[in-house]
């Protein structure tokens, strides 16, 4: 059994958000910010090494967990936190580096 996670960085969720009035209504000041995995996708991480632990207990079909992001590479350091959480791959789609910080250039694949 093969497990696929989609995986996305973002900005810290501890971290004050301060808008850049020159980029408009949607900028978001980048800079100096704090960037790590989606809370969110943590728990999908989580959840599929319980998954794969579950199936190696129960001596099913042998088990892995891939992790997937598209982004900078930048993106990199977010897969490598889901190896060190128990991920058994990665895979890292890289985007130019003047795609938005959001990727709503990539909305097509609903990312």
């Amino acid at each position: 059994m093969k497990i696929l996670v989609p995986i996305k960085r973002v900005i810290d969720y501890a971290i004050k958000i301060r808008v850049d009035p020159t980029k408009g209504p949607h900028g978001v000041q980048l800079n100096n910010v704090k960037m790590s995995m989606n809370p969110f996708c943590e728990i999908a991480v989580e959840e599929a090494i319980r998954l794969k632990e579950a199936a190696t207990k129960a001596k099913q079909d042998t088990a892995e967990v891939v992790v997937v992001s598209i982004g900078p590479k930048q993106c990199s350091e977010t897969i490598r936190t889901a190896l060190a959480m128990g991920a058994d791959r990665g895979i890292h789609i890289e985007t130019k580096a003047d795609v938005r910080g959001d990727y709503i250039d990539m909305q097509p694949w609903g990312i």
